[in-house]
């Protein structure tokens, strides 16, 4: 992650516009998440604090949260102790990833107090604190450790707070050209490796940045390299911009030469809500869905086993037709055939290339039992290749349902996945939770994701199945173009309206692949056709159409270009 030192001195530059405001609401939407919303100068802002494992930040933020209906124990203790408070100063601790937040507040006996919020942004150590900093005693934390998680540093209630373990680098915004010059060892290679190493909040793509600006040259232009970016810091003169890195996403508060393709943003907290949107909420999405994807999983490999245990009873039943054959000649020669007769050996007049087949008999049975017997073998062997078939074809249909449940279930968002889960309760695949604190809400229409063209088309894309029959059933008009991959478990992708040229469908295509259970394969067959073309039928299980006269293309899917079409549908 490139949240390094230069990135939190940005946002803490960008808030200090809410210094002075007052703390209207404070919200904890996630297990490690918060959202304080701060009046400040006639407005409302809100501050997001993440202690996220994989994307902790903290930024402004404007994207609605969904809160639950009972508020954690730390969110209750941060309302009783910050709302209705001051913010007093928000400050770095030197170059490190450590905030300190200060509300003016007043405690139970109505006596002005300081309580600080510190937010370490240190990976999966990341963490939210509150303290009194005049006792310097913690008084709750959002992830707390105990003595039995960690010996070196403990989180909890009445503790002492430590700050996180120094790193002993050198505060690049102090270093002058013959110290830096004196760090760094220019006969070993890897140089933005040595920059990280010796000099505090200088992330590796921000490194990677000064060594590049450098070119081949020499110590003398590493060190302007370097100043050049420090002194853009120093001035806070940032540049944020998102760019990749193959198809790796990546941002940095400067800008970013030595890669390609770069969105460039006026201020660090747009930037900084571009790049993880999303990201934290799939990424809790699948964790809370575990059990249910687990699940899924299960189910299809049960199918799978039946569909082989069906086959095999299926290439079982192919004598159907040598018993029928046996019983046709044990009647027609019963005269040659006495009781106790273990075999018959006669003319075979069904199969011109072995003119004479010898027939089992069982001794036991008159000559007629045995015809009989080879009769009922017969219709046992018809009636299960029958019931054989069906179980085959609806087991295959189950199980390319369920392949596209969960395809849409890896990448769907708390509130998508919530609808896939009432539609698997409703299929009869889930029981029913009996949640009895889940939230009443009045049926609400499906929103199927919204992109849009590079030609300036909107592009819908129904994320489960849901959405997906209410994108092409009710929403899409008849002269719509609707996409799917062929054959393949994935989304219903509509381009909206009659006319559009070639980038537009190759895009929609390109969604429609991506969305679907090929995403990490190329040239994926995506299908087109008409809305008016497509049919459900009566029946059918969510999701599951019928169509015809469709065109068949090939494309490759590609996370960069799908993200840049869904930033288009934003904008648009």
């Amino acid at each position: 992650m490139s949240f390094d030192g230069i990135t939190t001195r940005a946002v803490v530059h960008e808030l200090q516009g809410i210094v002075g405001g007052r703390v209207a609401k404070i919200y904890q939407p996630t297990e490690t998440e918060l959202i304080f919303h701060i009046r400040s100068k006639g407005s409302n802002r809100r501050v997001l604090l993440s202690a996220h494992p994989a994307y902790a930040r903290m930024h402004l933020t404007e994207e609605p949260a969904e809160n639950p209906m009972t508020p954690p124990m730390f969110c209750m203790l941060l309302r009783k102790h910050c709302e209705g408070g001051i913010v007093e100063k928000i400050a770095q601790v030197g170059m490190e990833r450590i905030v300190h937040l200060d509300i003016r507040t007043r405690n139970d006996l109505g006596d002005e107090v300081i309580r600080r919020l510190v937010v370490e942004i240190m990976g999966r150590h990341s963490n939210i604190l509150l303290i009194d900093p005049e006792a310097n005693k913690v008084l709750d934390a959002i992830k707390r450790v105990s003595p039995a998680m960690s010996r070196h540093r403990q989180v909890m209630p009445g503790a002492l707070y430590e700050p996180p373990p120094e790193q002993h680098k050198r505060n690049p915004l102090n270093v002058d050209k013959k110290t830096f010059l004196r760090s760094i060892q220019f006969n070993t290679g890897n140089i933005h490796q040595q920059i990280i190493q010796r000099f505090t909040g200088i992330g590796p793509l921000n490194a990677k940045e000064m060594v590049y600006r450098t070119g081949i040259g020499n110590r003398e232009q590493l060190w302007e390299a370097f100043s050049a970016v420090i002194n853009q810091v120093k001035e806070h003169r940032y540049e944020p911009t998102i760019a990749y890195n193959g198809s790796k996403e990546v941002f940095s508060m400067i800008r970013i030469t030595h890669l390609q393709e770069k969105r460039e943003f006026t201020q660090p907290s747009r930037c900084l809500e571009t790049f993880f949107h999303g990201k934290a909420e799939r990424d809790r999405s699948r964790q809370q869905n575990h059990d249910l994807i687990r699940k899924l999983k299960s189910e299809i490999e049960k199918n799978e086993n039946k569909i082989r245990k069906l086959e095999q009873e299926l290439a079982a039943t192919e004598k159907a037709e040598e018993y029928r054959t046996y019983g046709e000649l044990v009647t027609a020669f019963m005269h040659q055939i006495q009781r106790g007769d273990e075999s018959l050996t006669t003319v075979n007049y069904y199969d011109p290339e072995a003119p004479e087949v010898t027939i089992p008999l069982d001794p036991q049975l008159t000559p007629s039992e045995n015809a009989q017997r080879y009769f009922k073998q017969y219709n046992k062997a018809k009636a299960s290749r029958k019931h054989s078939q069906e179980q085959i074809e609806k087991t295959c249909q189950e199980t390319d349902y369920l392949e596209s449940v969960l395809v849409q279930l890896l990448d769907a968002t708390p509130s998508e996945a919530e609808e896939i889960r009432e539609e698997l309760e409703e299929q009869k695949w889930l029981r029913p939770s009996g949640k009895q604190n889940r939230r009443k809400k009045q049926p609400q229409k499906p929103v199927p994701a919204s992109y849009r063209s590079s030609e300036g088309i909107p592009i819908l894309v129904g994320r489960n199945n849901k959405q997906n029959d209410y994108l092409t059933h009710r929403l899409a008009s008849p002269r719509d173009t609707w996409l799917h991959t062929k054959d393949i478990p994935g989304s219903h992708v509509v381009i909206r309206g009659e006319h559009y040229g070639e980038t537009t469908l190759h895009e929609a295509a390109m969604l429609a692949a991506y969305y679907s259970k090929a995403r990490e394969s190329s040239q994926v067959p995506v299908d087109y056709t008409l809305i008016k073309h497509v049919k459900k039928p009566s029946g059918a299980r969510p999701g599951f159409v019928i169509y015809e006269e469709q065109k068949t293309l090939f494309v490759t899917p590609d996370e960069q270009a799908v993200r840049k079409l869904e930033q288009q549908g934003k904008d648009g």
